[in-house]
């Protein structure tokens, strides 16, 4: 069967928008923004992975797309957004991809490659550690005075009502470009956008007995970490645990940039992720 473009996909009664760019005959990578980014994230990304011969696939995730957009919190859990990824790469008709995930998106790729490392040639992670690293760190460094905003996302209605006239300005002052802090906060005007957007953060950790147990504590898929040592919301005790998580091969790359990685860092973000998908083929690290 020849392969056509993806503008969407269906999961259920959900529905997801896509961008789908590059060779169709290239090797797949697919791109998941986190909080409060779309598929835009990778804007400036994207055309750089597609001159470097991959198809790159983007989606706006869960509470994201206008068609995927469920009140309940509880419909945000861990195995639900993995389920999503997993939805996409059968709606590809692929085997395997690179997965490339930032904030929240890389706690999803993170997840994805314990719960299924067989879909995955590799995984480039952005700004966020390794979910036991960032658990260690809680008791072990500041992070959970950087992380105390998430106890204030719980609250209902709230947030959001103190959010959304004031998300651009708060956007800009942890160091996203002006015009994309503007486009993230329009794009989040949308209908129940926000709520969606913020339920990542109510919902994640619920109790959830569809959870798999048997989930490995090591990721045994090949594994790229970028970290921004300026970042305010993710600090180095967690960045530097994350490399005892993995049991395969393992880069970790530190740059001077901020939490704002595929904004801001664009080429060298691309740079890396193609590294990556150079040695997932070759078996060697290509960077060498």
């Amino acid at each position: 069967m020849p392969q056509t473009r993806l503008h969407d996909f269906r999961r259920g009664s959900l529905r997801f928008d896509v961008s789908d760019t590059g060779p169709l005959d290239g090797p797949v990578v697919v791109l998941l923004h986190g909080f409060p980014g779309s598929r835009r994230t990778w804007h400036t990304v994207t055309p750089l992975l597609a001159a470097g011969g991959a198809r790159v696939v983007a989606f706006d995730q869960r509470g994201y797309s206008p068609g995927a957009r469920p009140r309940r919190r509880r419909d945000y859990r861990a195995v639900d957004v993995v389920g999503d990824v997993t939805a996409l790469l059968d709606a590809l008709q692929v085997e395997r991809v690179h997965l490339v995930g930032h904030d929240w998106g890389g706690f999803v790729a993170w997840r994805m490659a314990a719960a299924s490392p067989h879909r995955l040639s590799g995984v480039t992670v952005l700004s966020t550690p390794h979910p036991r690293a960032m658990l260690r760190s809680l008791v072990s460094s500041a992070q959970a005075l950087r992380s105390l905003y998430i106890g204030f996302f719980q609250l209902p209605w709230l947030p959001e009502a103190l959010l959304r006239p004031r998300l651009a300005r708060l956007l800009v002052a942890s160091g996203l470009p002006i015009d994309l802090a503007q486009e993230y906060q329009r794009f989040l005007s949308g209908p129940q956008a926000l709520r969606g957007a913020l339920n990542w953060y109510r919902g994640m950790w619920l109790p959830d007995r569809r959870r798999r147990r048997t989930a490995p504590d090591a990721i045994t898929v090949d594994t790229t970490y970028i970290w921004g040592n300026g970042d305010q919301a993710l600090g180095r005790r967690a960045a530097e645990l994350t490399g005892r998580y993995v049991g395969a091969e393992y880069r970790f790359v530190e740059l001077d940039e901020n939490h704002w990685l595929p904004e801001r860092a664009a080429a060298r973000v691309a740079q890396e992720v193609l590294s990556a998908m150079g040695r997932d083929h070759s078996g060697t690290d290509a960077s060498r």
